[in-house]
């Protein structure tokens, strides 16, 4: 492969980067030159001074000027110490020299004009000069040692490479500076089995053995790419390769791996590694560290799967898409933990806007306190069998705030809570409502429980017994969703039901499309002659309410009279409309 052009002076880039994430931020010029103008100054006061016979007054005293003397000489020195400590070995020889070039005037001062004032001036000067050689000398030792901690935060020690604090810090800067890049997890095949053969010594001479191939790869410019190499733990690694194309990456990749799989030969032993390699890439892949270094780790773990004979990945969106469900179920577990389900409350108007209660919906937030969009965490908990203790946690905490809604303000509304398909197939499901209601004190009759049309379909008989027991104790039902689904009227007219809601999906398309017109004008009429009323969902214009007040719907539910609202929200709309 020819070598690269760009590539030592670019490398020598990527260097400078951990140099200066790593170093501790140097103190800027102008501090120095006003430290300096400072200490000439005084220089220059402590001079007049010396020699004045004037009085200032100070406190209603007359008090000499000369005695002041000491106390400008002493902040004068003061600026040459502070000089050393921030400046270093600069701001050590600017202040050497400013001191010793103050003795010619001293001792002129002292024996061609008779100024004795100034001996004691000798003496403060030499000792400044001990003071800041001792402090300059003890900063190079920290320094030192700095240095020392410096490589050993940023190193590994066994391979010599950069470890996972300088790689990670180089994916930040180049993030920072938004330069594309990708980002190699590698996993290493095969050094367990030389430990445990021929030991860890020999183990971890091959570690350094390939660790040095691919430092002289990424140092020298030897693949079409900037590379930067580093070991995570173990028999892991990452590659970071800035790039033009997705081709460079895979050819530079290539030649990490020769590297590695070459035969490598030892004190008479002959080893053979292999390697997974998986990347991602920014921005089109991930633009941020944690996604990247998952994406690639995932990318990884998918080539020792498949095991295929190809040791390099590339992150796929349905590999992406794992993991973000695996993130999302991970922060479903948090949130039930750490109480951070929350609920908010969408307003249902009759036609006239007149309220008629609120629509209970699930929220959560993750630890950070990101809100997560229900369409991502009702699915995880779904899947993870958590959905009823969402649906539960929820409901305790919306019948809570709603039955203190009711006694501060006497209102006749109704509260409606969405029940899950495995909620309501729970065999201790009847139980928790009759026990939220009994605890919460709302009437039956203003409590509402919305379901979805697959209940119907899925579990019938046990759906129709809890159905018909809710309304015996006063409770409406809902369907949700209506149009959506499966079921059919001859389903309506088994199930015992109050209300039906039409998807928001059919709102959107009424005043543009005919047939949806139609339909939901046929699902109104419908519903009515089952004496059935009917919700609207999702209304949010002007002409989509004209329409459903022209063909007769009974309430509506959406942004055009109301957005989904916390409690606050929620109970000052309530005081606003009694």
């Amino acid at each position: 492969m020819k070598k690269s052009r760009n590539g030592k002076g670019e490398k020598r880039i990527l260097e400078e980067t951990i140099e200066r994430l790593a170093n501790r931020r140097k103190t800027p010029p102008v501090v120095f030159v006003i430290l300096l103008l400072l200490y000439l100054i005084l220089s220059v006061v402590v001079r007049m001074t010396s020699v004045s016979d004037s009085t200032v007054i100070l406190g209603g005293a007359p008090v000499p000027v000369n005695t002041l003397t000491g106390v400008f000489s002493t902040v004068s020195n003061l600026c040459l110490i502070l000089t050393v400590v921030l400046g270093g070995t600069k701001g050590f020889v600017a202040s050497l020299v400013i001191l010793l070039t103050s003795y010619p005037m001293l001792i002129i001062s002292i024996f061609f004009h008779g100024n004795y004032r100034s001996i004691p001036g000798l003496f403060v000067n030499l000792l400044t000069i001990v003071a800041i050689t001792v402090i300059f000398l003890n900063n190079k030792k920290v320094e030192r040692y700095q240095i020392k901690l410096r490589e050993q935060a940023t190193t590994d020690l066994l391979t010599g490479l950069p470890n996972f604090f300088a790689s990670t810090e180089l994916i930040s800067e180049l993030i920072k500076e938004h330069k594309p890049f990708a980002a190699v997890t590698i996993n290493i095949s095969g050094i367990n089995s030389i430990n445990n053969t021929v030991g860890y010594d020999m183990g971890n001479k091959v570690f350094i053995e390939f660790a040095s191939r691919w430092r002289q790869i990424a140092n020298e410019g030897l693949s079409d790419t900037l590379d930067f190499i580093s070991r995570i733990s173990g028999d892991e690694f990452s590659l970071i390769i800035r790039h033009s194309s997705d081709k460079d990456i895979v050819n530079t990749i290539r030649l990490y791996e020769e590297a590695l799989t070459r035969k490598i030969t030892i004190e008479g032993y002959d080893f053979s590694l292999t390697g997974s390699f998986g990347y991602a890439v920014f921005p089109s892949d991930a633009d941020n560290l944690d996604s990247l270094i998952s994406y690639s780790n995932l990318a990884m773990r998918e080539v020792k799967r498949l095991n295929n004979g190809d040791p390099v990945l590339r992150i796929t969106p349905e590999l992406m898409n794992t993991q973000d469900k695996l993130i999302i179920e991970n922060k479903v577990r948090d949130a039930l933990e750490n109480d951070l389900i929350y609920f908010n409350l969408q307003p249902q108007f009759d036609m006239s806007h007149k309220l008629r209660g609120f629509e209970v919906l699930a929220r959560m937030k993750d630890i950070e306190g990101n809100i997560i969009r229900p369409d991502e965490f009702i699915p995880a908990a779904e899947r993870l069998g958590l959905i009823s203790s969402i649906d539960l946690t929820v409901h305790k905490k919306a019948t809570a705030f709603f039955s203190s809604l009711l006694r501060k303000t006497g209102a006749d509304l109704t509260l409606s809570l969405n029940v899950s398909v495995k909620h309501m197939m729970k065999s201790d499901f009847m139980d928790e409502i009759k026990k939220l209601v009994r605890e919460s004190g709302i009437p039956a009759r203003q409590l509402e429980i919305e379901i979805t049309e697959s209940i119907l379909i899925e579990s019938a008989e046990k759906a129709s017994r809890n159905l018909a027991e809710l309304r015996e104790m006063g409770i409406k039902i809902a369907i949700d969703d209506f149009g959506t689904g499966y079921s059919s009227l001859s389903y309506l007219n088994s199930f015992p039901s109050d209300i039906l809601k039409i998807d928001k999906s059919f709102i959107d398309d009424m005043n543009t499309s005919a047939t949806s017109q139609k339909y939901v004008e046929a699902i109104i009429s419908l519903a009515h002659v089952m004496d059935l009323k009917v919700i609207a969902e999702g209304v949010e214009e002007e002409e989509q309410l004209e329409t459903l007040g022209r063909i007769n719907c009974d309430y509506i539910q959406g942004f055009i009279w109301g957005k989904p609202l916390s409690a606050e929200e929620a109970e000052a709309l309530v005081t606003g409309s009694v």
